[in-house]
């Protein structure tokens, strides 16, 4: 039995009048308070979330998700509570404006309760990168969500709020979704404005969603797609939306990645998988094995190519404009480099090393502009593939959700656990993980993968495998 109905369901009870938006707020604030122990929430915004929710009930924004409570990752710019990321740099920062997609959700009556933890700067595959504290697998405290959207991916397990953002680098909304056993969508790049949101690797980061079902996610995506002009790199929404008509998996061609079938996968995994494509193919899909041959390489031009962009964006954190500043700093040199050695977190600083190294002179032909060139090559390879399936299909991580403190010591095991979702993020494309099985307790996603803008499509296979699978 769960916690919540449907989103839609919900919303439709509140302007009904059946539902009260205030009582939604503090049901889900006495969920986050029961739930502490998973440290998923770094903070609430509980007093602003309760004058909003009155507000709904008088008769304000009551639109499409009218009452509806849900869950931000705390790199999102959101009024009623600090934007942190995670990381103690910008401890103190209170947002002056907020994000686009918040925004978007607010217009239809959603109501933001709190801020869920993540890898300081959306850094890590773990949350145990946050400079709080770890945020703990719901379905085994001794093992780990996954990262960095890892306290969004808890919050909707826990079912603390009906639905949760997160974001979308390199695998952050999929992965912990995996791990997790709930639904986790990454749109097309620049389906959704990232205005507002703290900056990763730009030319990879997109907003991501969690839900309990693939229909809540589309509600939600639906509100938060298009274009913006605080955004250039958005994209116009598709005509028809993203709430879809009823269909089923007959006579769709699913392409069963082979590079990802291999070596490196665990076997309780594997066996999830291809009982799970058994049952995609029982229902009426063409699997088809499909190679992407430079997919091996994907994992290494990702961490070429993101802590390039991540020593950029990380460059603003200086102590002079917000969040914290070195006070017994004697100089405006030593301010800026006190700032930064006491503020940022060991993997902020690997990142921002190696991305300045790759960029330097000498080592940028050798490094950045190849692994630019591989990414090219990826493109063209999965629009080849395309050519052949109407999507693609494999696992979203290599083995089920790890041990805390397993990784924590060796940052090539920890990018590892990102090998199956950087390439979606490379190539710009839709991707979502659904829940198809569990291993020894421990949640096992399916990821379902489309071509580039062909999100509407991909949520509408997705709703279809999910009844499939469940």
């Amino acid at each position: 039995m769960t916690v919540w109905d449907p989103i839609a369901d919900i919303a439709a009870k509140v302007r009904q009048g059946e539902l009260k938006a205030v009582d939604l707020v503090e049901k889900s604030l006495a969920s986050i308070t029961k739930a502490e122990e998973y440290k998923a929430i770094i903070a609430t915004t509980a007093e602003r979330a309760r004058k909003r929710a009155q507000q709904v009930d008088a008769g304000d924004n009551q639109g499409r998700l009218a009452g509806v409570p849900f869950i931000a990752k705390d790199n999102f710019l959101v009024f009623g509570a600090e934007t942190t990321a995670a990381s103690n740099i910008l401890k103190g920062f209170d947002a002056p404006y907020q994000s686009t997609v918040i925004n978007r959700l607010e217009a239809e009556g959603a109501i933001c309760v709190a801020k869920a933890n993540l890898d300081a700067f959306a850094h890590g595959a773990s949350t145990e990168n946050s400079d709080f504290f770890t945020t703990l697998n719901s379905h085994d405290k001794t093992r780990v969500p996954g990262g960095s959207s890892g306290g969004s991916a808890t919050s909707v397990a826990l079912e603390l709020a009906p639905f949760a953002l997160g974001t979308d680098t390199g695998g952050s909304t999929r992965q912990p979704a995996s791990f997790t056993g709930v639904v986790g969508y990454k749109p097309t790049y620049g389906l959704m404005s990232r205005s507002g949101i703290v900056a990763m690797g730009s030319s990879l980061d997109t907003v991501g969603t969690f839900a309990r079902t693939v229909e809540d996610a589309e509600l939600v995506i639906d509100v938060m797609a298009g274009t913006d002009e605080l955004d250039s790199t958005t994209i116009e929404r598709d005509p028809a939306g993203y709430i879809t008509d009823p269909t089923d998996l007959k006579g769709k061609r699913i392409g069963l990645i082979r590079e990802y079938m291999g070596e490196g996968l665990a076997d309780n995994v594997r066996e999830q998988i291809e009982q799970a494509v058994a049952k995609l193919r029982e229902a009426g899909a063409e699997i088809i094995d499909v190679s992407l041959p430079s997919l091996p390489l994907a994992l290494a031009v990702y961490y070429i190519l993101c802590p390039a962009e991540v020593s950029s964006n990380l460059s603003r954190y200086d102590g002079q404009r917000y969040g914290f500043s070195c006070s017994d700093a004697k100089d405006l040199s030593e301010s800026y480099t006190r700032t930064r050695e006491i503020g940022f977190g060991k993997e902020a600083k690997r990142r921002i090393m190696i991305g300045t190294y790759v960029l330097s002179s000498g080592y940028y032909d050798a490094y950045y502009k190849k692994a630019q060139t591989v990414r090219t090559k990826l493109i063209n390879e999965a629009a080849e593939a395309f050519k052949q399936v109407d999507f693609l299909v494999g696992p979203v991580t290599p083995t089920v959700a790890f041990k805390i403190g397993e990784n924590a010591s060796n940052p090539l095991a920890m990018y590892l656990a990102d090998v199956m979702t950087v390439a979606v993020n490379l190539i710009g494309v839709p991707g979502i993980s659904i829940p198809c099985g569990v291993s020894g307790g421990l949640p096992v996603g399916l990821q379902l993968i489309a071509p580039q803008r062909a999100d509407r499509e991909l949520l509408a296979i997705a709703v279809a495998a999910e009844r499939v699978l469940t």
